[in-house]
Formats: structure tokens, sequence, C-alpha cells
């Protein structure tokens, strides 16, 4: 598991105005847990904390945090616990940190990247579904992995991987259920038939226009029978 460095300042104010007047400023509010007990408040450079989360290790980086103190420094590893970004612009709005001991274990997921084409994809034209994205696990820190590759080249139609067809790394232990599935290839979907949808609207009409037709037979028949008994009233008073 990589390790970075990332530089941090200890601070006072924890009040809105404050840490909006640090964001202007470039820096990222962030507090440092251990065990559950009060944080340490502390800040951080935006850009240091962006090149952090953009290596390979992405959020489960091992962090050997600098804390600069009243001209004193502490250092900390830490691993990140929880970044809020500003749901309209993305950006770093506070980061909550863990402090963690290289010899206990710990509990993180870790991202499932998909390796290969399946062949019920590229022969038979069926579609692979991924239903898990991250996998619960527990190590040391150092034995976090990057991710979890899963090799999808042998899938078929109505084929998936469970957790259990995946070999953890040395020192890791899924935390997920067994038969949970990670990937799984769909049969493809059937085109919908549209010209028999038209046919049947069609048919639909047909009734309509007889019923239509029919109504005005009668209607007309029954103006002509009018017109004959007023024709045979009329001769009869001659």
């Amino acid at each position: 598991m990589e390790k970075v460095v990332l530089k941090a300042s200890a601070r006072e104010g924890l009040g809105k105005e404050q840490c909006k007047k640090m964001r202007r400023e470039g820096k990222i509010p962030a507090v440092v847990y251990k065990d559950g007990k009060k944080g340490l408040s502390v800040h951080i450079d935006t850009k240091e904390l962006w090149h952090v989360l953009h290596t390979e290790a992405g959020e489960n980086v091992i962090i050997n945090m600098d804390i600069s103190d009243a001209g004193k420094h502490k250092k900390k590893t830490v691993i990140v616990k929880e970044v809020q970004h500003d749901p309209l612009t993305d950006r770093f709005v506070h980061v909550d940190f863990h402090e963690i001991s290289l010899t206990e274990k710990l509990k993180v997921s870790v991202p499932v990247v998909v390796k290969g084409e399946a062949a019920g994809v590229k022969e038979e034209d069926g579609i692979l579904t991924q239903i898990m994205w991250e996998i619960e696990v527990e190590c040391l820190p150092t034995d976090i992995p990057e991710h979890i590759d899963v090799h999808v080249d042998e899938l078929r139609i109505n084929d998936a991987i469970h957790i259990k067809d995946i070999t953890p790394p040395r020192g890791v232990v899924f935390l997920a259920e067994p038969d949970e599935v990670i990937v799984s290839v769909e049969p493809p979907k059937e085109e919908e038939v549209v010209e028999e949808a038209v046919e049947g609207a069609e048919g639909a009409e047909e009734p309509e226009v007889i019923k239509k037709g029919k109504k005005e037979e009668e209607e007309e028949g029954a103006e002509e029978e009018a017109a004959a008994e007023k024709k045979e009233k009329a001769s009869s008073e001659e």
C-alpha cells in the first residue's frame, strides 16, 4: 500500500465563518479522530489533499500526517474516513481522518476492477452487469489492496462470479457474504416488434368503422321507411 506525506496545521477557529475564510485561502478544515475520542482540528492545503487522494490507492492511501502546532510537530499515521464535497462545485468542503496503528487490523472498502471481456458478451451478445463496485475487507493497513481484480473472460450467458469465487490477496479477509454476486452476464434483451403493434392498432380500428357504417345504414333505412309511411298516408287521405 502506497504511503504519502501530508502537512497539516492545528486550528483554533471552529466556526462556520472561520472555515469559509480557510477555504477562500485555499485551505480545507479537517479533523483527526482516534478510537472515538475528541478529534484534533487541523487544516490542510487544498492542492496537497487533491494529490493525496489521486494516487492509485485513492481514499485508502496511508497518510503520514505532519501536524504543525505552536511551533512543534506531531506525527500521525492516518487514513481518510470521509471527504465532504460542495454539491454544486464538487470542491472539498471538509475531511475526516482516522488515526491508525500499522499493527492493528481495520475495515475498509476496496474498489472492484473488471478485467477482460466476457465470452457471453463477445460471442453471444449478452450484457455484462456489475453488481458490486466495492468489497469490504479486513486487514492490516499495510495490506490494503488498491483494488480487487475480477476476470470475466470465461463468463457466458447466465454465468456469474460470486465473492466465494475470488481469492483474496494475502492477509486480506472479505467481509461480504460468500454468495453475493459481483458480476453476471445476462441474456440480450429482445427487440420489440413494432409492426405487430401497428397491425394490432389498425385491427382495433376496423370494428369502429364497421359499427359506424352500420349505424349510418340503419339511420338511412329509418328515414326511407318514414318517407314511405308518409306517402302512403297521403294517398289514403286523397
